[in-house]
């Protein structure tokens, strides 16, 4: 052993417990606003269905017209894989993973619409409506043909239709507490939010909902959707869409975006609106930057060119959706809206895609992480987070198996889990 090296300080202790005490309230103010993702699974897509439309067997229903259209426009591997300009080495992969999804869960969130896609009805039919909307879906939770999260989009907190979405929200909830209770994985959608006020109502009227049926504090989330340009900059130039997330008071889930009346809100014309249009970009990205640490995840918008006519046209519609869901992906929006059963096949094909393809880079790198190894790419804890978690959503919606991801990891999910969620200051205890 060599010579043990003299170690000596010139601050006193105090030092050190004068700035604990000063940075306390940040430190609790950390732990308050930025608790980190909730680990919990984040639906690949949300599903929109007009509440009128909405029937007991409407998810069987879109994985079953789903098939259809890939039995009619793209029977087999190749062929989809060629509409698509899948490489052929994913070719089989996705096309037989994409079938089977469509089989045994076609949709992962569905939302019973209320709002634009519902539009004005008399009272009673829209009560009648509501009330249905809950005993369905209580019966599908019950008997196992449920969408794993569901719920409604109310209509928005402004004044004309303010009373009417919250008399259908009170309809809706009670219905499924009379049914039996809330379904863990219920989802509302708070639409055409403008003001963090109009969050804070939400919270409000939520509240005043558990209080009046013994329900835990905070039991009941909701998606805050984005359609306005006030809900990106307000008049005082201030980002409202990071103020609306501390309005919902821990509440919010997700951040969703809407592609056309948020273009149609800046004037961009019918032709251009799109999700890569720069005006979506922009909205998206200080969603994002507001998002970020929060745990409330970030939702995309959708395409209303529908796979819908002869071949040639589904095929044009699929290469749309499936070229815009990659660039999402790409960008770390990891969930869009899917407005008609066609656009099913062209979602998960890009996502198993996007999740196959780098899946054993990502399980290399991981595995050289957890064992201290060498490699050709220095990681630290932040990149094994990213790479945790990329691997856990590929999981969680069927693009990979457990067993090969354990195969060349050499790690459980739970590990997985514990990278992607690391405790507060973990990953600045080895990294940068």
């Amino acid at each position: 052993m060599g010579q043990q090296e003299k170690v000596t300080t010139s601050l006193a202790g105090a030092v050190s417990e004068e700035i604990d005490a000063s940075l306390a309230p940040v430190d609790a103010e950390l732990e308050r606003r930025y608790p980190g993702d909730p680990g919990t699974r984040q639906p690949v897509h949300t599903v929109y269905v007009p509440g009128d439309v909405f029937a007991a067997d409407t998810v069987r229903t879109w994985g079953d017209r789903a098939l259809a259209s890939l039995d009619e426009h793209a029977p087999e591997a190749g062929s989809f894989a060629a509409a698509l300009g899948l490489s052929e080495d994913l070719a089989e992969p996705v096309y037989s993973r994409v079938r089977a999804k469509l089989e045994r869960e076609p949709v992962e969130d569905l939302r019973v619409d209320f709002e634009d896609g519902y539009g004005p009805r008399p009272d009673a039919e829209e009560d009648e409506t509501a009330a249905r909307a809950a005993r369905l879906i209580a019966e599908a939770y019950r008997d196992g043909t449920a969408a794993p999260y569901m719920g409604i989009r109310m209509k928005c907190m402004e004044a004309p239709v303010r009373a009417r979405g919250i008399r259908t929200l009170d309809i809706f909830l009670t219905g499924l507490i009379a049914a039996g209770g809330l379904p863990g994985g219920l989802l509302l959608t708070l639409p055409k939010v403008t003001y963090p006020e109009q969050v804070t109502a939400m919270v409000r009227l939520l509240e005043a909902f558990e209080k009046a049926h013994g329900l835990d504090a905070g039991r009941i989330g909701f998606e805050i959707q984005i359609e306005t340009s006030q809900a990106i900059l307000a008049a005082d130039g201030t980002a409202t869409v990071a103020r609306m997330i501390q309005a919902a008071e821990g509440r919010a889930t997700g951040l969703h975006y809407g592609t056309f009346d948020y273009s149609a809100c800046l004037g961009v014309s019918a032709a251009y609106q799109a999700g890569d249009h720069p005006a979506a970009d922009h909205a998206k990205a200080v969603m994002q930057v507001a998002a970020a640490g929060t745990g409330v995840r970030v939702c995309d918008g959708s395409t209303n060119v529908l796979p819908v006519g002869p071949a040639e046209q589904v095929h044009a519609a699929w290469r749309l959706h499936y070229g815009l869901t990659r660039r999402a992906l790409a960008r770390a929006y990891y969930q869009g809206w899917d407005m008609h059963p066609g656009h099913l096949p062209t979602r998960y094909a890009a996502v198993f895609a996007f999740y196959r393809e780098g899946f054993e880079q990502a399980a290399a790198r991981l595995a050289r992480y957890a064992n201290r190894a060498g490699g050709d790419v220095m990681d630290e804890p932040a990149t094994a987070k990213a790479l945790s978690g990329y691997l856990l959503r590929g999981l969680d919606c069927g693009a990979l198996d457990m067993g090969e991801v354990a195969r060349l990891t050499g790690l459980t999910r739970a590990d997985l889990e514990g990278y992607a969620s690391p405790r507060r200051g973990d990953l600045k205890a080895s990294g940068s």
